[in-house]
């Protein structure tokens, strides 16, 4: 452990003096966090990665050397683990945190809460704790939309009524907020954070050689759609046909993850040069899709026949939730690109490209 951070922190002191600005990234190897390292790198940063790959694959490292023009470091490591993102924070010099390390299934959340609280919370925690030692003040949070609940009304806003959290991973989301929320308020305090709030994110970079990799069966819709497709899985099934929406399925905001990585720039970037204590923004397009809409949008732009059943509703989902957007639009200049069609056709040429590559590593393999 001791000669590899040796090392690093050598090379590291470079970037430091021509005035490269490092940014700590936790769960920076994950479908969000991967997206924001290549991100930050297009915009002059160093990223430095922790993550335990435990959510997340070990490839994704070779996908972001290939793209990102400032190499990022990266450092196995469980962010709950005090002693060890200790030597993180004293070797190198950081000048913000983006925080993704986080359990985000709604479903698995309801089957194991009781992980879903020990990772989300005690991370934030040891995260917070060791900026405020160190004498780091940027941080972005990775919240989400879950925290609203079942909203009153299917735009939301900011300034939103709580309603009860539908799931474990979305009061853990709720707990975190408030958390930040109170050390704002402590005169022990020096952390600034800005809470994104994000919506549904979904794609892959444009390239193809970064995208969303689930471990196992996935628990998110649009990669369990390419996998079906493809032949990897069974037919999806849609869980609910009968809600309160136009054709019956749940309806979303759903948004490119390279709109969502270049949130959070904007949001660093304003926080730089900002006094304020916390600051919350929805993250999504503000336009509603359908699971069914989606679906067939994904036959539209790829050409494929996707197989389908309807199942019975979930526990924990939201009947429908879209996000106001003026904020962010406004205060960080930020406003989403991509359209579902083109999130639709990246995550297709990430999948394609997934399983062409597993094909020839396979056959070396056999060799």
């Amino acid at each position: 452990m001791w000669y590899v951070f040796h090392i690093d922190i050598i090379k590291n002191q470079r970037h430091m003096k021509n005035g490269i600005k490092n940014i700590l990234v936790t769960g920076g190897a994950g479908y969000i966090g991967s997206h924001t390292v290549e991100a930050l790198s297009e915009k002059g940063y160093k990223s430095i990665i922790v993550d335990d790959f435990r959510n997340s694959d070990k490839s994704v490292m070779e996908g972001l050397n290939i793209l990102c023009k400032i190499k990022p470091l990266y450092f196995e490591i469980d962010c709950t683990d005090e002693k060890l993102m200790r030597f993180i924070f004293k070797y190198y010099k950081i000048d913000g945190v983006i925080h993704f390390a986080a359990y985000k299934a709604v479903g698995e959340s309801i089957d194991k809460p009781d992980l879903y609280f020990h990772n989300n919370i005690q991370s934030l925690t040891v995260v917070t704790k060791l900026m405020n030692e160190f004498g780091i003040s940027n941080l972005v949070f990775s919240s989400s939309c879950t925290v609203y609940g079942q909203p009153d009304s299917v735009e939301v806003s900011e300034d939103q009524e709580h309603k009860p959290a539908s799931s474990p991973y979305g009061y853990t989301k709720q707990v975190g907020e408030q958390y930040l929320d109170f050390l704002s308020k402590s005169s022990q305090n020096i952390v600034k954070s800005t809470l994104l709030r994000y919506f549904n994110p979904i794609g892959a970079h444009p390239s193809g050689l970064i995208g969303e990799l689930p471990n196992g069966v996935p628990n998110n819709l649009v990669p369990y759609i390419c996998q079906s497709a493809i032949g990897l899985i069974g037919p999806l099934t849609v869980f609910g046909n009968d809600y309160d929406t136009p054709d019956g399925t749940c309806v979303r905001d759903f948004i490119h993850v390279v709109d969502l990585a270049n949130a959070h720039i904007a949001a660093l970037e304003k926080q730089f040069s900002s006094e304020a204590s916390i600051s919350i923004y929805n993250v999504g397009t503000g336009k509603g899709t359908s699971v069914l809409e989606l679906i067939n949008t994904f036959e539209m732009v790829t050409g494929e026949t996707l197989l389908y059943n309807v199942g019975p509703r979930r526990e924990g989902d939201i009947v429908k939730i879209y996000a106001n957007t003026q904020k962010v639009n406004k205060e960080l200049a930020w406003k989403s690109e991509y359209t579902v069609a083109d999130a639709l056709l990246h995550a297709w040429k990430w999948q394609k490209q997934l399983v062409y590559k597993r094909s020839i590593q396979y056959k070396i393999d056999s060799l």
